[in-house]
C-alpha cells in the first residue's frame, strides 16, 4: 500500500478496518433497513402521543364544561 502512495497511518488504518472483518460496514441495504425500522418506530410514538394529547385536551374540555356548569347553578 505504501507503494501505491499511502502514507504508513493511511496503510495501518486500512489494515485495521480489513482486519474487523466488513461485519462493522454498513451497506446501503442496511441503511435502508436502519432507516424503514426508524420511521416505523417513530410513526407509532407519534400516533401515541397523539392519543395521549387528544384524551387530554378532552379531559380539559370536560373539566371547563363542569365548571361553568358549576358557576351556572351556584350564580342561582
Amino acid at each position: 500500500m505504501i507503494e501505491a502512495g499511502f502514507t504508513d497511518r493511511q496503510a495501518q488504518a486500512l489494515l485495521d478496518v480489513g482486519s474487523e472483518g466488513y461485519g462493522a460496514l454498513a451497506t446501503k441495504a442496511d441503511l435502508k433497513t436502519l432507516e424503514q425500522a426508524t420511521k416505523t418506530d417513530l410513526e407509532a410514538r407519534l400516533r401515541e402521543v397523539e392519543l395521549r394529547l387528544t384524551l387530554r385536551m378532552g379531559g380539559m374540555v370536560a373539566a371547563g364544561v363542569a365548571i361553568l356548569a358549576a358557576l351556572e347553578l351556584l350564580s342561582r
